[in-house]
């Protein structure tokens, strides 16, 4: 039990606004972190459905809601997944090889792409949010896209070969019960795409998981190819690049509703 409180305090504290307890990491109190990786994407998740009740209720502006929405995420996580959906555009950008990427990946200075691949990003998450404001048939399957790119991303750290043998990928990995990592965060992903069929009974749910699978498995060969296995970076553009993906399916539902 001891194993399961550390684990909940180091995810939310590494990847959420909410103030933990300071906890050394080591193998005892981050064996199962990853596993509640997918609980701050509920958190995002109810957020974004007060928001969205919110702003139907007081009939706000479009463009209001669509703003709001795309900050959301950003201040309950503190914009750790857009780090790396930055860093990663950046080492993607540079076509170099892959222990120049790492490189890149690693400078704290952000370059052209980088700022590119965040801009774009938050472009397009604006402009679907907005239209899922207007046609929100399929808002659950977005809302529960934060916790779906959540799943993956942390199984994916458990999963792949790390890159190098430091940064954050690295140290989660290391010190998580690889095996019982996995295995529950399956767990996590067959229930949250059963929550969903059972709560909108619709090709598009199904269009969804096999979005998710295709996706994931084009990340795990980009990752293998381009880098040399996954990092904190590429983690977190999986991450990112879901909640995009699911979010799409989503709006388009709504428009062929």
């Amino acid at each position: 039990m001891n194993s399961l409180i550390s684990g909940f305090c180091v995810a939310f504290s590494m990847y959420s606004f909410i103030p933990m307890p300071q906890l050394t990491w080591d193998k005892k109190t981050m064996r199962y972190a990853l596993c509640f990786l997918p609980f701050v994407g509920v958190l995002i998740g109810a957020f974004q459905y007060l928001w969205f009740l919110f702003c139907t209720h007081f009939e706000a502006n479009t463009l209001f809601y669509a703003i709001g929405a795309t900050l959301l995420p950003v201040l309950i996580s503190g914009g750790i997944h857009l780090d790396g959906l930055t860093d990663t555009s950046d080492a993607l950008g540079s076509h170099s090889e892959p222990e120049r990427r790492l490189e890149i990946m690693k400078d704290p200075h952000v370059g052209a792409f980088g700022v590119l691949g965040m801009v774009v990003f938050l472009m397009c998450e604006t402009a679907l949010f907005a239209q899922l404001y207007e046609t929100p048939n399929y808002l659950f399957l977005a809302l529960c896209g934060f916790t779906l790119a959540r799943i993956v991303g942390g199984r994916a750290i458990v999963s792949l070969t790390c890159a190098k043998n430091t940064g954050l990928a690295y140290i989660f990995a290391e010190n998580s019960e690889k095996e019982r990592t996995k295995h529950a965060m399956l767990f996590e992903l067959i229930a949250a795409f059963l929550a969903l069929a059972v709560i909108s009974r619709s090709i598009w749910v199904v269009i969804s998981i096999a979005g998710v699978v295709l996706w994931c498995i084009g990340h795990a060969r980009l990752c293998q190819k381009r880098f040399g296995g996954i990092t904190g970076d590429l983690a977190g553009f999986l991450i990112s690049t879901t909640e995009l993906l699911l979010l799409l399916i989503a709006v388009i539902g709504g428009l062929c509703a």
